[in-house]
């Protein structure tokens, strides 16, 4: 430990990581170290299940009747990224999809009242769905309307909805750009970085 590092980056969690990688790629020696024994922290996977205990402090440990602790992978929190936003860019950027793969959301389901239920995404789905009442159904059909005429080139279908607000997402890609810039010394910039890297993203020169 007595080498010389450019960037001592503390703690894995999603911030922390995508920036590790950002300067990692961009030739700066990254010490990347975390106190818990697992990676992500509040955003983390955790595995086994003996860990997750740990962390929430229950001492009593996972039953027998859950089977093997290493047969579970825990989210810490809900994993659901813009398919075009900057995040993803910026993982394609620092090359972690060696490691890891995306994939559509098939469905989404809830447990109430002993039962696991599927939420709703079409009109058929959401007019026979037992999760909601007559009027909660009506509004729910009128969102998935919305969704389905919402044309960002057509303001008249945005219905008083701002599609600018800045996400948690987004938040964190500002985030991650303002700390390069300041331990770097210049402005993260996709279009510079996608010409170093051999583009990257898979986009042809034009």
């Amino acid at each position: 430990m007595d080498e010389e590092y450019d960037v001592i980056v503390l703690g894995t969690g999603l911030t922390e990581c995508i920036l590790s990688g950002i300067m990692s790629v961009n030739g700066k020696k990254v010490l990347h170290m975390d106190r818990n024994p697992y990676y992500g922290g509040e955003s983390s996977s955790i595995t086994p299940l003996e860990e997750l205990y740990k962390r929430f402090q229950l001492l009593e440990g996972p039953p027998e009747s859950m089977g093997r602790g290493r047969d579970w992978n825990v989210d810490l929190i809900p994993k659901f990224l813009m398919a075009n936003g900057q995040l993803v860019k910026m993982l394609l950027y620092t090359e972690v999809t060696r490691y890891l793969d995306f994939k559509v959301v098939e469905g989404s389901f809830v447990y109430k009242g002993g039962k696991i239920y599927k939420v709703p995404s079409t009109e058929t789905e959401a007019l026979a769905s037992n999760l909601m009442g007559m009027f909660e159904k009506r509004r729910f059909r009128k969102f998935l309307v919305f969704v389905a005429n919402f044309d960002e080139n057509d303001p008249k279908t945005f219905e008083g909805v701002d599609p600018q607000s800045t996400t948690h997402f987004e938040t964190t890609c500002n985030d991650i750009k303002d700390i390069y810039k300041r331990m770097a010394g210049s402005a993260f910039d996709f279009e510079n970085m996608k010409r170093k890297q051999n583009d990257v993203f898979g986009e042809a020169d034009q």
